[in-house]
């Protein structure tokens, strides 16, 4: 089986285009790209993504897909913000309870969807999006679709604030990609994780118990859908039901573009994070061309297109070659 670190040549390719795109938007926008107030946003903007991305990367790999992580973010989110709205007089056991109850909402939400998925063997992009449309609905009936606003400064830290010059929030990205690329490299789960994406029905007749690893991958999705959960809230001062939705294709593009294939088995973190910085960059340069949103979705879109006919042929190509 293919090592789980990636090979230096598709790390130098992704590496290359990274460089190449940073370059380009330089030079689209002289004199504004690479501005302190640009670098800041994009450190700011990255982590929430970046966060959601891990958690659906980490599915992807066992051949499945989340759809429901924007869904698990925002219903743990609205329930952090509640209890943070609901304790004004003592900040600090607030944040605890919140803090809490958003991992506990979050991780509940994993293991719904790990159950569906390993033990009622629904397939994964339907019970994900049964998952998605049962908590969107539950996180409208509790806000009504208004915005929960406005929490303490200690709360607002987590998704604005600064520790040694670097934005805290990048830093708990950076924090939850390394822990990430230790569980997928260096655990047992993890191990497992790429061969029932390589090969379910080999894996489990290997003594692997794949219901098992299924379900605490999906746990761990939900997870970092909740860590995200807690930088958006923080970043926004707010929650919200539709916050996000238009994340879900760009984590998806992300972790494609990244090196995981859609089939399972295959992918990194340094991967995944050195598309994350493209597409970031990306999306800064599209705002100060003032380039319509709409578009910018599209555009998504068509990368996302390229990128998977373009892993399409070359895996063709190796077939031809093998025989």
């Amino acid at each position: 089986m293919r090592p789980l670190r990636l090979e230096k040549k598709e790390t130098s390719v992704l590496v290359g285009i990274m460089i190449l795109v940073i370059i380009i938007m330089v030079l689209a926008n002289p004199g504004t790209f690479l501005t302190y107030t640009n670098m800041k946003g994009m450190a700011y903007q990255l982590p929430e993504l970046g966060i959601l991305t891990l958690a659906m990367m980490v599915v992807m790999i066992s051949g499945g897909i989340n759809l429901s992580i924007i869904a698990t973010a925002n219903m743990a989110g609205i329930v952090a913000a509640i209890i943070l709205k609901s304790q004004p007089g003592s900040p600090s056991v607030a944040f605890l309870l919140a803090l809490g109850a958003c991992l506990g909402v979050s991780s509940a939400i994993g293991l719904l969807n790990g159950v569906l998925v390993a033990f009622v063997e629904m397939p994964p992009i339907l019970a994900t999006l049964g998952t998605m449309t049962l908590f969107n609905g539950i996180s409208i009936v509790i806000t009504k679709g208004y915005v929960i606003s406005g929490f303490s400064p200690a709360v607002l830290y987590i998704g604005n604030g600064m520790l040694l010059g670097i934005p805290f929030p990048l830093l708990i990205f950076l924090l939850a990609a390394i822990v990430m690329s230790i569980f997928l490299r260096k655990t047992r789960t993890g191990f497992s994780l790429f061969m029932i994406g390589s090969n379910a029905m080999a894996t489990k007749f290997s003594g692997i118990n794949n219901m098992a690893v299924l379900i605490r991958t999906y746990l761990v999705s939900g997870i970092y859908s909740g860590i995200a959960a807690l930088v958006m809230i923080s970043r926004f001062n707010s929650a919200k039901s539709g916050y996000g939705d238009s994340y879900l294709l760009i984590t998806i593009l992300a972790a494609v573009l990244g090196g995981v294939k859609s089939e399972g088995g295959f992918g990194n973190v340094s991967g995944v994070v050195i598309a994350l910085i493209t597409l970031q960059v990306l999306s800064s340069g599209f705002n100060l061309l003032r380039v319509s949103s709409f578009l910018t979705t599209a555009i998504w879109g068509f990368i996302m297109i390229a990128v998977m006919v373009t892993n399409f042929l070359i895996e063709n190509r190796k077939t031809r070659g093998a025989t």
